[in-house]
């Protein structure tokens, strides 16, 4: 049976049930390759930030697969993404899954995959499936980066208590109708930017806090998988301990600058960006509306409000170098 987002609190109420003779759930690992684990940051950051009591990581499928965390077990919860359902290693993970006895969540878009048959519980997702991902009439608090995040928060709700649960699901039902605002107030920034930086061969990214896989999936996913550029994201917090060093007027930058806690950390890049630096492209998430959002959640949101700016620029990006987003040198067409 396949569930949606709207399925998650009652999913996580039976697991928690299923497990209360055995000790309960004791840990929750977010799994996945690319842009599928990127997505799931933002819930590995609320688990990190919000939880007293339960362990929480970040690892990629086939990491996990063959560095297996010592308390992966029955009082576990896996939550993994996997597109198409039919990622090789992500697969792997969801088999040691169950081998183990924990609950296995999926995040996936299609209907039937190789996957399922390995997951308790099939969570599919919205996206936008049109061409560059330019549609934009999805209700984009279906996707997997948010799916996630909500098993998250029922998750700490249903166990420790969240006392921001009410302000998190405010924001879910706002994030929609933001991103589509942002998503037109970037168009023409983001044809200039594809003007700018069509002859540049490396563009680097940078972000912090749970939007930090944003930036990350920007770098590998597009500019290098993408548009075969040489890419790196820098956290911004970090920037100040070896990566400032190759900022100058020539090197580009698109950097992040998040509502909520971290924006301290981005804020303090940006200004050293623009005192040496002279090509940064700024993604502001107060300006694009955010903001809207209770103080004690925003954090959370940034990420998807990023995401889906991105492909704003991506497609300009592409049609300015006569690259498109599908081309592929070894994906899909080699074995690897």
């Amino acid at each position: 049976m396949g569930y949606s987002s709207k399925d998650i609190k009652g999913i996580v109420t039976e697991i928690l049930e299923s497990r209360k003779e055995k000790g309960g759930i004791k840990n929750i690992y977010f799994v996945g390759c690319g842009g599928s684990l990127g997505a799931l940051y933002p819930a590995k950051t609320f688990m990190e930030k919000e939880s007293c009591t339960l362990r929480s990581a970040w690892i990629n499928s086939n990491e996990f697969v063959h560095s297996t965390p010592a308390d992966f077990g029955e009082n576990s919860i896996i939550c993994m993404a996997c597109h198409k359902g039919n990622t090789p290693e992500t697969i792997e993970a969801a088999k040691l899954g169950k081998e183990k006895g924990a609950a296995v969540i999926i995040l996936t878009w299609l209907e039937e995959s190789e996957i399922i048959e390995f997951g308790d519980y099939i969570i599919h997702y919205t996206f936008d499936a049109s061409p560059d991902h330019l549609k934009g009439d999805i209700d984009y608090a279906g996707e997997k980066t948010i799916c996630a995040l909500l098993v998250a928060v029922e998750l700490l709700n249903q166990t420790e208590g969240y006392a921001n649960y009410d302000h998190f699901y405010e924001g879910v039902s706002m994030i929609s109708n933001i991103i589509k605002k942002a998503r037109v107030h970037v168009a023409e920034r983001a044809a200039a930017f594809a003007d700018a930086y069509k002859d540049d061969t490396v563009i680097y990214t940078m972000g912090s806090g749970a939007s930090y896989g944003a930036a990350y999936m920007e770098s590998i996913c597009i500019f290098m998988e993408m548009q075969w550029l040489d890419s790196s994201s820098i956290h911004t917090g970090e920037y100040f301990h070896g990566p400032f060093e190759i900022t100058d007027a020539n090197r580009p930058f698109m950097i992040q600058i998040s509502e909520g806690s971290t924006r301290v950390l981005d804020e303090r890049a940006l200004k050293f960006l623009q005192k040496y630096g002279k090509r940064i492209e700024v993604l502001d998430a107060k300006e694009l509306g955010l903001s809207t959002i209770n103080g004690s959640v925003v954090d959370y949101f940034n990420h998807s409000l990023f995401n889906n700016v991105y492909p704003i620029y991506n497609h300009e990006l592409a049609e300015k170098r006569e690259h498109p987003l599908p081309t592929r040198r070894y994906m899909w067409k080699v074995e690897y």
